[in-house]
């Protein structure tokens, strides 16, 4: 079953970033080593992950087997890979 999370604040980035490592039953320091990085650093993200830079974030979504989606609000349409070449 897929499942979405609409984020539309920073702050919701934390608890969903915390719930899918939960979910796929890691720990910080397994994720941060999968990142290259100490738990330190991971749970620093994890804590503050809306003032992390967008390829951290990327790179931890990635560890986590998570994908980015992004959709027009107003029509509720993603947009394919073809169209955004085409902008």
């Amino acid at each position: 079953m897929s499942q979405e999370y609409v984020i539309r604040t920073p702050d919701q980035v934390t608890p969903v970033l915390r719930g899918f490592r939960r979910l796929r039953q890691l720990n910080q320091e397994q994720v941060a080593t999968e990142l290259g990085i100490s738990q330190k650093s991971y749970s620093a993200l994890e804590l503050n992950a809306s003032r992390t830079s967008v390829a951290r974030l990327m790179a931890a979504l990635a560890a986590l087997d998570v994908e980015l989606v992004l959709r027009d609000r107003r029509t509720g349409e993603t947009v394919s890979a073809e169209q955004v070449r085409e902008w």
